[in-house]
């Protein structure tokens, strides 16, 4: 069964049109005139509102697991009031179509009274699971969609373990002697490694005699014999 496979807006709006075939599931003589609820300032525009709101509900009670009740279902169907000026104020929707639409729906079968625990409300029934899965099959069928088939049964969801990510290797850094002998050519036949050639150390020159200012005026003084 594909129900949640099918887009919610096309699997609503079907089920509404066939609905309408209901004999039970009809709106009352003051549908067309009312409001769905105090936040809105005109009643709704489509004359089918009536079914495609039992649709949505029907639609949100097989997705739910717990009973939902009409106060639920009002909170749902709320929204913000424009007041003006004055900021906007949440406001439920209508709970009289509401209790009507889940009591209509339980005369048609497709929905039943259960309490769980302190919880009251109306949860979906095998009728309501597959008047829904036929409207699911009729549009997968149109578009040609296909589910995957299992042939072990049920579907098993097994955690996969995380893998971990693997830490790039630490580049060593060669030393000055490593560096020599790798650079060093290999000589054929010998056993051992030659021994790593020093480099040679530079030597400082040696520092510069300071001349008395008495020999720099004598030098002046003294006559250039070149060319003679």
């Amino acid at each position: 069964m594909g129900i949640y496979d099918v887009p919610k807006t096309e699997l609503i709006e079907r089920a509404a049109k066939e609905l309408q075939k209901n004999a039970i599931v009809q709106p009352p003589e003051w549908a067309m005139f009312a409001k769905t609820g105090a936040h809105k300032e005109r009643p709704p525009t489509r004359t089918d509102w009536w079914f495609v709101r039992a649709a949505a509900i029907l639609r949100r009670m097989s997705d739910s697991e717990g009973p939902i009740g009409v106060q639920k279902l009002r909170t749902l169907y709320g929204g913000r009031k424009n007041k003006g000026h004055k900021p906007e104020r949440f406001y439920r929707g209508s709970g009289n179509i509401l209790r009507k639409i889940l009591q209509q729906l339980d005369k048609a079968g497709y929905a039943k009274k259960i309490e769980k625990g302190l919880h009251k409300g109306r949860i979906i029934t095998p009728q309501g699971l597959s008047f829904l899965g036929k409207i699911a099959d009729a549009y997968m069928k149109e578009n040609n969609i296909v589910l995957p088939k299992n042939p072990g049964g049920e579907l098993q969801m097994v955690e996969m373990p995380k893998e971990k990510k693997a830490r790039a290797p630490r580049k060593r850094v060669a030393s000055a002697e490593e560096a020599a002998t790798e650079a060093a050519p290999a000589v054929e036949g010998a056993t051992e490694a030659a021994p790593a050639v020093e480099a040679p150390k530079r030597k400082r020159a040696p520092p510069k005699k300071k001349e008395s200012p008495e020999a720099a005026p004598a030098a002046e003084a003294a006559p250039q014999t070149e060319g003679y």
